[in-house]
């Protein structure tokens, strides 16, 4: 196998016509790759993805053609077939929080689309928005784009189709995370075009990395959420004199252990599964 790429989280591996799609500990906050990795972390990502792409199979077609890939990568990786990647972050936003917030606070709007005045951290909003970005390299920050900026770039049609898919997964993950108590605040996607043009599911799928998923019960707009995601590592970083750029800070054992706790339930709540370290 010959390595493509190497992202935050994920490394790409050539392996005939097909990719090997392997999930690392690794852990990022701010577009920076923190030096401290969560165990178990790359399997719990890939486990989750594989049971929310056979929840999401009869909404839109994904990557995935197996988890046949070599041993040293089981249970944190996918065989998937090769797409051409649309330059897009798909974001949909059910809740106000993270840069949707900060954006919200300074326009008005997020990703120009207008919203009522007078939320706050956590508001739910009238309806979910899409919220697209860029796609930066490592270590610089995605920009919001407008859904016109986005049908200039890859054309409307297509343009029209990931808003309307984003949005399509986001209501089946939110009313499917409601029957376990956990709202989904918002999710991030990408797409990429097969062969024939169709486009197709990519990368991870409502994880805890690529999503904000709060407990119901707890949920209080007017502050900071309780978080099954990495948003508890953003948070113990605030409290750091760190500018949010590389190198990243060492994570105490503590905080791992607890953002570790939080990914696996999750998944357990989710999938109705145990978690086990060898899935």
């Amino acid at each position: 196998m010959k390595l493509l790429h190497s992202g935050k989280v994920r490394d790409v591996y050539a392996d005939g016509d097909d990719l090997i799609l392997v999930a690392s500990d690794r852990l990022s906050i701010y577009d920076v790759v923190l030096p401290t990795p969560v165990p178990d972390k790359g399997a719990l990502l890939t486990q989750l993805s594989l049971w929310w792409f056979e929840q999401l199979s009869d909404l839109v077609p994904h990557h995935v053609l197996s988890q046949d890939v070599p041993a040293e990568f089981a249970g944190r990786a996918v065989r998937c077939r090769r797409l051409e990647m649309l330059p897009v972050e798909c974001i949909a936003r059910g809740y106000l929080a993270g840069l949707g917030l900060k954006e919200y606070e300074k326009h008005g709007s997020v990703s120009g689309v207008e919203l009522p005045p007078g939320l706050v951290e956590g508001s739910k909003l009238p309806e979910p928005i899409f919220t697209p970005t860029t796609k930066a390299p490592v270590g610089e920050h995605d920009e919001f784009m407008s859904f016109t900026q986005v049908e200039e770039l890859i054309g409307v049609d297509r343009a029209v189709r990931v808003r309307d898919l984003t949005l399509a997964v986001y209501e089946r993950g939110a009313t499917t995370a409601a029957a376990h108590g956990l709202l989904v605040a918002d999710t991030k996607l990408e797409f990429g075009l097969d062969p024939a043009g169709e486009i197709v599911l990519a990368d991870e799928v409502l994880t805890s990395d690529s999503s904000r998923y709060w407990p119901a019960d707890r949920w209080a707009p007017g502050g900071p959420q309780f978080s099954f995601d990495k948003q508890y590592v953003r948070d113990w970083s605030a409290g750091l004199d760190w500018d949010r750029t590389p190198p990243g800070p060492e994570v105490p054992a503590e905080v791992v252990d607890a953002t570790r706790a939080r990914y696996v339930e999750v998944y357990e709540r989710l999938t109705g599964r145990e978690w086990k370290t060898s899935p």
